[in-house]
């Protein structure tokens, strides 16, 4: 997206889940999402918005919409493209 590259190291993922009973009965509360990218310089931007609005195209996050919290966050390291 935003012809930023991503394969084959360019984005790396950690994903963390709470789970909780807030009724008895366990369920995830929420989700945890952290992203590593390296990216061409000059892009930050670009990437800064497409990860502002990922949820708003993720189909899991749109399924649990409302049942589970998603938090984002995200470290972007900027390269010089060769």
């Amino acid at each position: 997206m935003r012809k930023i590259p991503t394969y084959p190291d360019k984005l790396k993922t950690s994903v963390e889940g709470t789970i909780e009973a807030p009724d008895g009965v366990l369920k995830i509360t929420k989700i945890r999402c952290h992203y590593e990218l390296k990216i061409p310089a000059g892009k930050r931007d670009a990437a800064e918005r497409a990860l502002n609005v990922f949820e708003q195209g993720c189909p899991v996050a749109q399924t649990l919409k409302g049942n589970v919290e998603f938090i984002h966050s995200w470290d972007i390291e900027e390269y010089e493209e060769e």
